[in-house]
């Protein structure tokens, strides 16, 4: 219940902050999604195409374990992993609130699950993600990004999504871990503790998730007990 209660009240104060205390919004704050999500990228700080681009890597390694995650919850997952691509931690958040630790997997692993759990998947992230983060520090403006930080309501909540994104997903990496038989404390804290890189290594490394039916679930429990 405190996981709960500490999930929401981070949910509903990241709501708060970012449209009560943030920086103003913009007038030209939809002109520049456009262009980025466009390509048009002529103008704009590298450091802002690259960190727009990453925000659209984090929802695909959110769904490579949250999807998983969720076969086996009472709530499905897919609706907050789709609305992440849009609002980044303020979808995700609420799923972490409502889901329940679980440490097992049981069922098959549809099309789209074997995709997400493919070591190639984390592969191709990895490498998109570090063109992009290579493309950001070598031509971005540091001082410019500040100041559209300080002064733009969309340049701030979104970095400030993307350092969440950083913090919460070790919440969810313990039990991955523990599906797939991975007990090293020193993995999980390393991969924790390295922003975007750790999860992105996690998902290039982790071993293929098993298919167990439910069938045999029950009759592997029964033989426990």
């Amino acid at each position: 219940m405190i996981r709960k209660i500490a999930f929401g009240a981070l949910w509903l104060g990241l709501i708060i902050y970012a449209f009560v205390f943030a920086p103003p919004d913009q007038p030209d704050t939809l002109e520049l999604i456009k262009n980025l999500s466009i390509g048009q990228w002529q103008g704009i700080n590298p450091l802002v195409v690259a960190l727009f681009n990453i925000m659209g890597v984090w929802p695909v390694i959110y769904s490579c374990v949250v999807l998983i995650d969720g076969k086996n919850q009472k709530i499905l997952a897919w609706p907050f992993a789709a609305a992440s691509f849009a609002v980044g931690a303020f979808a995700l958040l609420p799923y972490l609130a409502l889901r329940e630790p679980n440490q097992k997997f049981f069922g098959t692993k549809n099309p789209l699950l074997k995709l997400l759990d493919s070591r190639l998947t984390g592969i191709v992230l990895t490498i998109g993600a570090a063109i992009l983060v290579t493309y950001g520090i070598r031509n971005g403006d540091w001082g410019n990004f500040v100041q559209q930080w300080q002064t733009s309501r969309f340049i701030h909540v979104m970095s400030l999504d993307f350092c969440l994104l950083c913090l919460l997903f070790p919440t969810l990496l313990k039990d991955d871990m523990a599906r797939r038989g991975m007990k090293n404390p020193q993995f999980f804290w390393l991969i924790s503790l390295i922003p975007l890189f750790g999860p992105l290594i996690y998902l290039c490394v982790r071993p293929p998730l098993l298919e167990v039916e439910e069938g045999m679930l029950s009759t592997q429990q029964n033989l426990t007990n």
